[in-house]
This record gives C-alpha cells, sequence and structure tokens, in this order.
C-alpha cells in the first residue's frame, strides 16, 4: 500500500500562553516515512508545536490527526509516537540496556521477548556488546544513539526529535547527521526533527517547515537545498540546459553503506557533501584531492528557501 502523504496531519493548530501566540494557526501534511524537519529561531513555537504532536501540550484549537485518527486530546503514553528530548534524559543509574528497555516495561512481554527487543534496538544504533555499560561511561555521540534506541524499541508510528544533536560538538554533530538520516532510512518511520540550524535541516530532511516560508517572488535572493542523495558527480559538464557547478574534490569517506564525497565550490562558504550508495557502481576516474569535478541534480531535488 502506498505510503499516505498526510499521515501526520495538523490543522489550524494554534497554542497560547496567556498573551503569547507561541503557535498560530498551523496547518501541515507529513508523509509516511518522512523525514521533515521544522527549522526556526529560538522562541518560534517549533518546540511547542512538537509537544502538541506529542501530546505534552494541548491546543488551544485546531486538531492533530495520525495515520487516519484524531489524538487532538489523547494523552501522550497512548499516542503511537515517541519523543527524543535536547538532553536525552538518560537515566544515569541504569546501565543501556535497563535504560532502553525502560519504556517496555508495561507492555506485558516476556523476560526473553524484551531481551529480544533490546537486542534489536542496540544492533539498529550499532551498540552491540555495550549493554552493561553504565550511562556515565558513555560518549555524547553513544549517549544521544541510546536516547534514538530508547525510543525507536517501542516501534512508534512517528519519531519526534528535539535538537537532539545540539548538545554535540561540531565534528561529532555533523558525523550523527549521517548517522541519523542513514537510521531513518533504515527503520522507515516518520521522524520530525526540531532545529534552528538551517545547515542541519538542509543535509537531512526531505521537506522542511519554517516561519514565513512560501513560494519566493521573481528577483528575490533565495537559498537551493539538495540533499547529498540527489546529487550526482561527474568529471565533465553536463549537457546544455541542465543544472550543474564546477567544484574541487577536497576530501573522500567510506561509511559502510555509502560513499561521501566533499566539494568546495566558488562562493558556497563550506564544502558540499555528496552521497552514493556503495551498492551502486562509482567510478572514481582517478579522482583524488584537488581534481576538478561537476556536480550535477535534477530539478525536482532542489528546494528554494527564503534568504
Amino acid at each position: 500500500m502506498e505510503n499516505r502523504s498526510d499521515f501526520v496531519s495538523l490543522r489550524d493548530v494554534s497554542k497560547h500562553f496567556g498573551s503569547v501566540r507561541a503557535v498560530d494557526g498551523v496547518s501541515l501534511d507529513i508523509a509516511q516515512g518522512e523525514f521533515f524537519a521544522l527549522l526556526g529561531p529560538s522562541g518560534c513555537g517549533k518546540t511547542t508545536l512538537l509537544r502538541i504532536l506529542g501530546g505534552f501540550e494541548a491546543p488551544n484549537s485546531g486538531s492533530v490527526h495520525i495515520d487516519g485518527a484524531d489524538l487532538t486530546i489523547e494523552p501522550a503514553n497512548l499516542r503511537p509516537v515517541n519523543m527524543v528530548f535536547q538532553n536525552y534524559a538518560i537515566f544515569p543509574h541504569l546501565d543501556v540496556r535497563q535504560n532502553i528497555g525502560y519504556g517496555l516495561r508495561h507492555e506485558g512481554l516476556s523476560k526473553a521477548q524484551m531481551g529480544q527487543r533490546i537486542d534489536e534496538a542496540l544492533a539498529t544504533i550499532k551498540l552491540e556488546g555495550l549493554g552493561d555499560r553504565g550511562s556515565n561511561e558513555l560518549s555524547g555521540g553513544q549517549r544521544q544513539r541510546v536516547a534514538l534506541a530508547r525510543a525507536l524499541v517501542k516501534h512508534p508510528k512517528v519519531l519526534l526529535l528535539d535538537e537532539p544533536l545540539s548538545a554535540l560538538d561540531k565534528s561529532l554533530r555533523e558525523q550523527m547527521r549521517v548517522e541519523l538520516r542513514a537510521l531513518q532510512q533504515k527503520v522507515g518511520i516518520t521522524f520530525i526533527f526540531v532545529t534552528h540550524d538551517q545547515e542541519e535541516a538542509l543535509s537531512m530532511a526531505d521537506r522542511i517547515a519554517a516561519p514565513g516560508e512560501g513560494a519566493p517572488s521573481h528577483g528575490e535572493a533565495v537559498t537551493v537545498g539538495i540533499r547529498p542523495e540527489k546529487l550526482t558527480l561527474g568529471d565533465r559538464p553536463p549537457p546544455d540546459g541542465a543544472n550543474g557547478v564546477k567544484g574541487i574534490l577536497t576530501a573522500a569517506a567510506y561509511l559502510g553503506e555509502r560513499n561521501h564525497f566533499f566539494v568546495t565550490v566558488d562562493g558556497v562558504a563550506d564544502p558540499i557533501s555528496v552521497a552514493s550508495q556503495n551498492s551502486t557502481p562509482v567510478d572514481h576516474k582517478g579522482w583524488r584531492e584537488g581534481s576538478e569535478v561537476w556536480l550535477t541534480w535534477e530539478p525536482a531535488g532542489a528546494r528554494l528557501l527564503r534568504g
């Protein structure tokens, strides 16, 4: 059966805190299996909207539907969602396995069934063998993975993520972007991700919602966002009329299932990432650091953002 384009649906949702209108008449449709980002500065209402989806806040008006069910007044513990918080909320007195299995205690599972679910979650986040490790023995990236596993082990229909990478240093944050996107594609569930970082949203999300976003007008400056896997690397210009830009190959990383190439382009501050599946033959054509290459993409792969 084809995935629904309105798997998560918000209709005219508003939330007021006294005179502050944190969320004001928001309507959104999010597809089943989509990685969707809510992008905006602090105070724009994105976390409040996420909490409304999770059932931690009740809207003053509007409706929330997930998989066809009206969940507007449904409490958080009865919704088919789970949430990863900004600080991960790892329990310091529990080891990794106990943290991951915490939410399964009241599901009526046998000890063997619970153990199997926890083992599957550990394998998903690539932390096999670390189940007995204490939470204070984990690195920042490992703690983030445990928080993800604890949310995923309950098999939610939707995973809500409230700036889960903000506590990590820059290099680890960039690594976890790749891992988080790959994890979402592996498990195939809907991710709704809150961030204030435009680069983070562009590098991971299928679609982005931001305050005041809409179709830009003629002559307006825009940012073009293209996912790394929507770019193709070549050694010659594209045919006339096709999208393409010349750059210099600066680095390549081989990350298990994927190859990642990094290309510097004049006028772009940071190297552009190009991803390709390892199952797809990649002709390196003798490329090495400093090689001149071309990036090309299909029009449907580009997204326009204001600014």
